[in-house]
């Protein structure tokens, strides 16, 4: 839920046209992780300790508290390159498994807690947060989830809302190719993703709106203010959205990944995706109206069967079913020359390919539990993240 204080801020250099060659945006990843006691595997309330011990490790603002106190989130700082953002991944993962170590804590990369719960306390006692349980109620209290958001450098806020309608078809296949969450509370739920399940209980969550500009977009999101459905601009928790207080655009619809480097592929699909989007707004091409209904429904779709079902090809006006596969195949054609012209086509392309063979971070956790004896104990294990 925090912002961060410059994730993907954006550099000077932002694309012009289609067919001008550029810098490629800047960008910055956000991780949430769920913190689980060394010897049970459940989540714990360790939180405020283990991020006072990460903060010391990694400053501030790379890490900082979440709603739950079972959660800790990482803050990367701006990237330009494949190998900046891999080695800014690696550093944080590493500095907040250390820390958790330190109070006898696992770092798990899922997005809900294997386990379960713990009790009470139930979130982080933050004047914000405690405002958000008086006035949403046990939507606070059953939160303790993790996602991981992309922020892509896009100065220009007109063009970032108008880039935000070409991105929000691609939402659904963007969830099928990350869900990380088939489990919670120590039970098989049957989704892919019940982390973006969970989350979507909030009112201002979702799929955004085809938005016709930026007035458009402020009029929304203030009247969603006004009604109490949102507290702030901040929680406006859209798939796809310009961020409130950065200059970028912040695709936030997956759930946190199990590798460093799934997730730093994943992260430069996204800057592809976006980067393409924003020239797409300057060269005047339309974006598909697509229906907030069916987008929802295709959220859901990829929440449900992630990449082992089929989905409606909501990048595209008929919105046609069709395999997961076929539309990677899709998206592939839309990214691949931004991904070739900065050498990020190699590190994105292995992830698909490896997401299609072997499949998502939910079929990893459902076939580590297969091979011991459906022991989620091993689950979390098996995820937590090493102490670098």
């Amino acid at each position: 839920m925090p912002e961060p204080s410059d994730a993907g801020a954006p550099a000077a250099g932002a694309p012009v046209s289609p067919d001008e060659v550029t810098a490629p945006p800047t960008l910055g990843v956000e991780e949430e992780f769920v913190l689980a006691d060394r010897d049970s595997g459940a989540a714990v309330h360790r939180g405020p300790a283990v991020v006072h011990a990460a903060l010391a490790r990694l400053g501030a603002p790379h890490v900082t508290a979440e709603v739950s106190q079972a959660q800790l989130e990482t803050v990367s700082g701006v990237c330009r390159t494949a190998a900046e953002l891999a080695a800014e991944i690696a550093r944080l993962r590493g500095g907040a498994a250390a820390a958790a170590a330190e109070h006898g804590c696992l770092l798990v990369p899922s997005g809900t807690p294997v386990l379960g719960r713990p009790g009470p306390p139930p979130f982080t006692d933050k004047p914000r947060y405690r405002a958000f349980a008086d006035h949403f109620g046990p939507l606070v209290r059953d939160q303790g989830v993790n996602s991981c958001h992309v922020h892509v450098g896009v100065a220009d806020r007109e063009v970032a809302v108008r880039a935000v309608n070409h991105l929000r078809g691609w939402m659904p296949l963007l969830l099928a190719l990350t869900g990380n969450s088939p489990y919670d509370d120590g039970t098989d739920t049957g989704y892919a993703s019940w982390r973006s399940m969970v989350w979507s209980r909030w009112p201002s969550a979702g799929p955004p709106p085809y938005l016709r500009g930026a007035a458009h977009h402020e009029r929304v999101v203030g009247r969603l203010v006004a009604t109490g459905a949102a507290m702030d601009p901040g929680m406006i928790y859209w798939h796809v959205r310009p961020s409130p207080r950065l200059p970028t655009i912040e695709v936030r619809v997956a759930d946190v990944l199990p590798e460093a480097e799934a997730a730093t592929a994943y992260a430069l699909l996204v800057r592809a995706l976006v980067w393409g989007a924003v020239d797409a707004v300057r060269a005047g091409e339309p974006a598909p109206e697509v229906p907030d209904p069916l987008l929802r429904a295709a959220c859901w779709q990829a929440a449900r069967y992630g990449t082992s079902g089929t989905l409606p090809a909501t990048h595209t006006p008929k919105c046609a079913p069709a395999a997961v596969g076929r539309l990677v195949e899709e998206l592939w054609k839309r990214v691949e020359p931004r991904l070739g012209g900065c050498g990020d086509d190699r590190r994105v392309g292995d992830w698909l390919d490896d997401v299609q063979r072997r499949g998502t971070g939910a079929d990893r956790q459902r076939r580590t539990a297969g091979r011991h004896g459906d022991r989620l104990g091993a689950v979390v294990d098996d995820l937590a993240v090493r102490p670098g």
